[in-house]
């Protein structure tokens, strides 16, 4: 008889320019130990927002990116940007 397990993992992190943190989840599937399937869920966060319930090593980045001036230089381009538009 097969096993099937499911197993996430985040298997990609990212810093852009702007302080944004992307990651990507790895949802996988595996029957009897070897890989069937595989889907991916990908997040981004913005510098200085709430990492309440943020995987653990994520939150490691983004308390090494998210500098106070890194968070400041965030929020006024988005500042910038709503003036722009409005």
């Amino acid at each position: 008889m097969s096993i099937f397990t499911e197993t996430k993992v985040i298997d990609q992190i990212t810093v852009s320019e702007n302080g944004i943190v992307l990651y990507r989840e790895a949802t996988r599937i595996l029957k009897d130990d070897e890989q069937i399937a595989q889907t991916y869920h990908r997040t981004s966060l913005t510098p200085g927002q709430d990492l309440t319930g943020q995987p653990a090593n994520v939150v490691a980045i983004c308390n090494a990116a998210w500098t106070d001036e890194v968070v400041a230089a965030y929020q006024a381009q988005v500042a910038a940007s709503q003036i722009q538009q409005g």
